[in-house]
């Protein structure tokens, strides 16, 4: 049988962990506590939250009853630093507000009352001046580090009355409003003040005066209710939402209910991944509407302390790497190909895929001239053929992302993706409930199935993609959320497969308006070819035979790893030099006159110029550089036209060209009338057509043992033979 436990002896252990806890420290002995009862007496703190690791250091017996029974230990807290802060107060507070003259005059005619009534007289407790009502503090527990965070389906009946620490994400947050704490009434007969102590959401008011006066003369005062003598706190509620990784297979995501109050309300928006550690507690239920609930109880976690998760630094915690360590892998040896190599390495090839993709996760860097904003965020578009690993892309892609959302065309609605407005069943209002776009803000979308989608439906993501923003006008509420997000969409073409006698609008079938808000439209197709369909079952089956992928020409970067390392490039901030300008220029004028001379006009527009800026402010943030260089903006172009090659393909013939061929007809367009051609500009150019530097030098190479043109022993210019 449980030992009865004496709670004036517990509240005198309270006390004496308050005044001796202290920890050791270079200045000597410092008394944690302490100090902050003495920031308490003089008004300079409000909240005193005690870590249960440091009551286990005194005391492991309380640091398990304070767990087992919160709200009772809250309150046991409270009177002990009530009865202590006198102790601590070194000087009256300077700054006087209402409350202060308030209390302060509730407190000068209780002595008078006193004087009046004699000291011997009984007063009913209501007449009493109630603890909640004179203190200006609020005491809140800390979880114990050992103990780790349960999820919202782990809590179940016997965690009542326990402190609990919930890990997940918060989907609504509602407007803080002042909650009624302690209410006073005054008595129309005698004039005496009743206060009532308010525990839950809702409360009986009474009714009757219950003073020695009205007693004594039987007069049967009425009570009013006075909001200047009542005491109001800051409440919040948060509904809290499961995490994707704890929901089993064939279930929905389950929720829960966070009340906030004082300091811990405006402390997550809806989108944030918190840790909140509270008390889990039934809901008190008074009047009609506990006969309108029936038999059926909801609860609710009175929040102590809300925590975001920080994936990074948990990442950091959990390595022996320091930041110094991650960041100096980027002066190693190729590794652009090695960090692209290290996305989805069970996916057999598309490198220039995972580069883009790469690019996504850093993304570049947002502009604002003169309240004009340019995104920053990349957006791509996978297209192709079924079977070629474009869901599992992009679930991997979610699991690296810090924050992302990972949804799909035929589930997911417009209003799913942007916001829904909702009756909050608390206060009656209308409240904003954020979609995917909105609760992946600064993060990763993944959309599979895209073309699935309704068109009203996609049409909700128009403005997100360019603007990062959601406008909503709905139920009288008009205002802007930001969903500063980058989508990475998946979709098959129409009728099933790619098909190359078709048009590009033809296979792909999305409006125009719609892709050129992509920075990226890459099409994937399944072509029969004996030697990559050989490497590709080869792949497949070590991976199924072994769960891992073969050994490669580089070795894949654990994915905490990589992880850390787009974290700490995305710190960066790179400029494009002046220098460059002319360069931009140039390139972004030849793009549109080569889209000019072709057929399709549908996927160069000044968004892509836009898009080269970001692919190459995102390249000089992977170098952890300050400025962008041409080498970057070579691969963005690089990226680009092999994006557009893989729309293009069939259409060209350029699968029958050999890589030396094609570079060759680049460089004879390039010098037209000339006899000469510099090596730097001819490779720049061919780069910037997908063409590898090896591939080149290849060139150069045939074509002078071909006796067609000669190159200096420099290595600077390219001569042709008349």
């Amino acid at each position: 049988m449980a030992r009865r436990l004496d709670y004036d002896e517990e509240k005198e252990k309270c006390k004496k962990f308050l005044k001796e806890f202290y920890l050791d420290g270079d200045q000597g002995k410092s008394f944690t506590y302490g100090e902050q009862l003495v920031r308490l007496a003089h008004r300079e703190q409000i909240a005193l939250t005690i870590d249960l690791d440091d009551v286990a250091e005194i005391d492991q017996e309380l640091a398990e009853n304070i767990a087992k029974n919160s709200r009772r230990y809250q309150a046991l807290f409270c009177d002990a630093i009530h009865e202590l802060l006198p102790d601590y107060k070194e000087r009256e507070p300077q700054a006087v507000d209402s409350l202060d003259v308030y209390i302060e005059h509730r407190l000068l005619m209780e002595q008078q009352l006193r004087a009046r009534d004699g000291a011997n007289i009984q007063r009913d407790p209501r007449n009493m001046f109630p603890p909640e009502l004179l203190r200006r503090f609020e005491v809140h527990f800390r979880q114990q580090q050992a103990i780790k965070p349960m999820s919202v389906r782990q809590v179940r009946a016997d965690s009542i009355g326990k402190l609990l620490t919930v890990r997940g994400i918060v989907t609504r947050a509602t407007e803080v409003k002042p909650v009624m704490a302690v209410a006073t009434y005054t008595c129309d007969q005698c004039g005496a003040e009743t206060y009532q102590p308010v525990g839950g959401p809702s409360f009986m008011p009474v009714l009757t005066c219950l003073s020695e006066v009205c007693r004594t003369n039987r007069s049967g005062g009425r009570l009013y209710l006075q909001t200047r003598g009542s005491k109001f706190v800051k409440f919040q509620e948060l509904k809290i939402q499961e995490h994707s990784d704890q929901v089993p297979v064939g279930n929905i995501p389950r929720s829960m209910t966070v009340y906030c109050r004082g300091t811990t309300t405006r402390q997550a928006q809806p989108g944030d991944h918190v840790v909140v550690a509270g008390v889990f507690l039934p809901m008190v239920r008074t009047g009609f509407r506990q006969m309108s609930a029936g038999l059926l109880a909801d609860t609710y976690l009175e929040a102590c302390v809300i925590e975001k998760v920080n994936r990074m630094k948990q990442l950091a915690d959990d390595d022996e790497k320091t930041d110094e360590d991650i960041m100096s892998m980027a002066q190693e040896h190729e590794f652009y190909e090695k960090l692209a190599s290290s996305i989805a390495p069970e996916i057999y090839g598309h490198e220039d895929i995972k580069k883009a993709l790469l690019l996504l996760l850093v993304g570049g860097v947002d502009r604002s001239p003169q309240g004009m904003k340019i995104r920053g965020n990349i957006n791509i578009c996978l297209m192709g053929d079924p079977g070629v690993a474009k869901s599992q892309l992009l679930s991997y892609i979610d699991r690296l992302a810090p924050r992302s959302q990972y949804t799909t065309g035929r589930g997911s609605s417009g209003v799913g993706l942007t916001a829904a407005v909702m009756r909050d069943p608390l206060t009656g209002e209308m409240t904003l409930e954020g979609g995917a776009l909105v609760l992946a803000d600064q993060g990763v979308c993944c959309i599979d199935e895209f073309d699935k989608m309704m068109d009203g439906d996609r049409t909700a993501i128009h403005e997100v993609m360019e603007q990062q923003t959601v406008s909503i006008a709905k139920a009288g509420i008009m205002t802007s959320l930001n969903a500063r997000v980058s989508i990475l969409a998946a979709a098959n073409p129409a009728y099933g497969r790619y098909n190359p006698k078709r048009s590009v609008e033809a296979n792909i079938q999305l409006p125009a308006a719609l892709l050129s808000r992509f920075d990226l439209l890459w099409v994937i197709q399944d072509k029969p070819d004996v030697e990559a369909d050989l490497r590709l079952a080869q792949h497949i089956t070590y991976v199924h035979q072994h769960s891992v992928q073969p050994p490669t020409e580089y070795e894949p970067l654990p994915m905490k790893h990589v992880a850390r390392y787009i974290a700490l490039a995305k710190q960066k901030t790179p400029v494009v030099p002046e220098a460059l300008t002319d360069y931009f220029v140039g390139a972004y004028v030849e793009m549109r006159k080569e889209a000019r001379n072709s057929t399709d006009t549908t996927y160069t527009s000044a968004r892509t110029l836009l898009g080269i800026l970001r692919l190459s402010t995102a390249l000089a943030r992977l170098r952890l550089a300050d400025a962008v260089e041409k080498d970057d903006v070579n691969e963005a172009m690089r990226l680009m036209e092999m994006s557009k090659f893989s729309l293009h393909e069939e259409e060209t013939g350029k699968r029958h060209v050999k890589p030396v061929d094609a570079i060759y007809s680049i460089i004879r367009e390039l010098a037209g009338d000339k006899s000469e051609v510099k090596v730097d500009t001819a490779r720049q150019r061919c780069t910037t057509k997908g063409f590898t530097p090896d591939q080149f030098s290849q060139c150069l190479a045939e074509y002078e043992r071909l006796d067609v043109w000669q190159v200096n022993s420099a290595q600077t210019r390219i001569t042709f033979v008349q």
